[in-house]
């Protein structure tokens, strides 16, 4: 049986794989992408992988398991980030993100893509505009988020503890640096300001219908799955979101010693769902 974590898959010299450079337009700039096409005529299920904050990791290992397995994955940065134009805000990405699954559709017959069966996959902030983008789009068939940072779970703790937010602006400010047009402060001040519009246990009624796959990290100080994780699979499961799928891992925020567990577990998830 192919093992996309342990082979290649066999060259089709008529559809053969690439990796195209791929851009998209939001607010007025461009962003930048890597499209990481399988083989084969296709169609090919598409997934969108959305990096955190700042993009240390930015799964480029799923992407290629992903295009091994039969998928196109799609890596890409926001404004603000990594060289690309433009300011860094939450409100950005969420508008990336947004600007990315519009725009995919202009990609499609060029790259073989099924749109029909597209997914989001984030991590960490990525987990967290993965949800939100998915519950804004019908679009999306399905999604999955790795060690979320639920921004409004973290902002009630910030408006709620002066101490608490001090050590989210220190936090915040020390990541800047692939980042341009922010702060720790102003980071912090849009959090609080979008309030519980950002917590992610609110989207349940909006992903009720589609499969959710959640994965908590248990060794983690940066989103702690007592905040991050535990609460939003209890309110999922109480809404319910009937094609549920939880997991706790554990492992620190990156899950750094469980990459191949993670491509495994996202795999196994999008085999069964699309």
């Amino acid at each position: 049986m192919f093992d996309p974590l342990a082979a290649d898959p066999p060259r089709d010299p008529e559809f053969p794989a690439t990796t195209p450079e791929v851009t998209f337009d939001s607010g007025g700039e461009r962003l930048l992408g890597v499209l990481h096409v399988p083989a084969g005529r296709g169609p090919h299920p598409t997934v969108v992988l959305l990096h955190g904050f700042p993009g240390n990791e930015r799964n480029f290992d799923l992407a290629q398991a992903l295009r091994r397995a039969g998928y196109a994955g799609l890596v890409f940065h926001y404004r603000g980030s990594w060289g690309v134009g433009g300011s860094w805000s939450w409100g950005h990405v969420l508008e990336d993100a947004a600007a990315v699954v519009t725009g995919l559709p202009g990609l499609a017959e060029a790259h073989r893509l099924d749109l029909r069966r597209l997914a989001l996959a984030g991590h960490s902030m990525g987990g967290f505009a993965a949800l939100m983008t998915a519950a804004a789009h019908p679009s999306v068939a399905a999604v999955a988020s790795a060690a979320a940072f639920d921004l409004g779970a973290a902002a009630a703790l910030c408006r709620d503890d002066a101490e608490v937010r001090a050590r989210y602006v220190k936090a915040f400010d020390g990541e800047l640096a692939p980042l341009r047009g922010t702060s720790g402060q102003a980071l912090v001040g849009e959090m609080e300001a979008a309030g519980d519009t950002w917590q992610l246990a609110r989207l349940a009624p909006r992903l009720a219908g589609r499969p959710v796959l959640l994965i908590g990290t248990g060794h983690d100080a940066v989103t702690p799955n007592e905040l991050h994780h535990d609460p939003l699979v209890a309110a999922y499961q109480a809404q319910p979101v009937e094609r549920l799928e939880h997991h706790l891992f554990p492992t620190d925020h990156a899950l750094s010693d469980h990459r191949v567990t993670l491509a495994r577990t996202i795999l196994a998830f999008l085999d069964r769902v699309l």
